[in-house]
């Protein structure tokens, strides 16, 4: 029962990567085009692959004019030679930098590679659901079949958040995956906002995890308010049978 707060450490391991991007675990990749206007010749090369350029530094002499770095970062490639002629709109080199830029960039830093290839290609979502279902004691619910019916309040909770999403603006995609959080379900939360709306999912699992994290300071409140201290001190004896390790085995099965 204490396992799911535990998910925090990752999650804010992985936020504090991505706000100290050092590294290349937030790398992105600028293509560095021919946008002169007229096909030209390379009269010069001002930069060397691997060198450091600031924004407006000059990189290569066209002999239709210069072509500048349009943000800061490190030369990955130098694609043209001297003398040759570049086309309109060809790619003459390419920058690796760590900034934030609406410019047409490509990620190609470790988080990205662990993006593509965990989240988008659902290795992740499903491994975690496979290691919290080998964690989780069936065990009570085994012994008392009723307690199924509390999982209807997590459907309830689910379209109080999804209806909720909607009203502050979010699109159809984007509210089924906040709705999920309404569930209290961090791993389920997890694949449903990596298939309909991957743009959201840092903030979705940081706020599903967070608010259940937070159980443990809400409950105490809520539980002095609604009863009595001598209730609190009363013992009540286990009423529940023993469940046998083959029924917890077979159940999930």
């Amino acid at each position: 029962k204490k396992m799911e707060p535990l998910l925090l450490v990752p999650i804010g391991f992985g936020i504090l990567l991505i706000n100290l991007p050092l590294g290349g675990l937030m790398d992105y990749e600028l293509e560095i085009t021919n946008t002169t206007g007229v096909p030209s010749k390379v009269i010069s090369i001002e930069v060397d692959e691997a060198s450091r350029v600031e924004e407006n530094d000059v990189i290569l002499q066209l002999d239709s004019g210069e072509l500048l770095a349009p943000i800061y970062g490190r030369v990955k490639e130098i694609k043209v030679s001297l003398g040759q002629e570049v086309a309109l709109g060809e790619v003459v080199a390419t920058i690796i930098t760590t900034a934030q830029t609406p410019l047409p960039t490509k990620p190609v830093g470790l988080l990205s590679r662990i993006f593509q290839y965990g989240i988008m290609w659902q290795v992740i979502p499903p491994l975690i659901f496979l290691c919290l279902g080998a964690l989780t004691d069936f065990g009570s619910m085994i012994a008392n079949p009723k307690t199924l019916l509390l999982g209807g309040a997590a459907q309830f909770g689910v379209y109080f958040a999804f209806f909720a999403a909607l009203l502050c603006g979010f699109s159809i995609a984007e509210a089924c995956s906040i709705g999920i959080i309404g569930g209290a379900e961090g791993p389920t939360t997890i694949y449903v906002t990596s298939l309909l709306a991957p743009q959201i999912i840092g903030s979705t699992a940081v706020a599903c995890y967070t608010y259940m994290a937070l159980v443990p300071i809400i409950q105490p409140p809520i539980i002095n308010l609604l009863t009595t201290k001598k209730e609190r001190g009363i013992y009540m004896k286990p009423q529940l049978r023993e469940v046998s390790t083959t029924e917890k085995i077979i159940f999930p099965i």
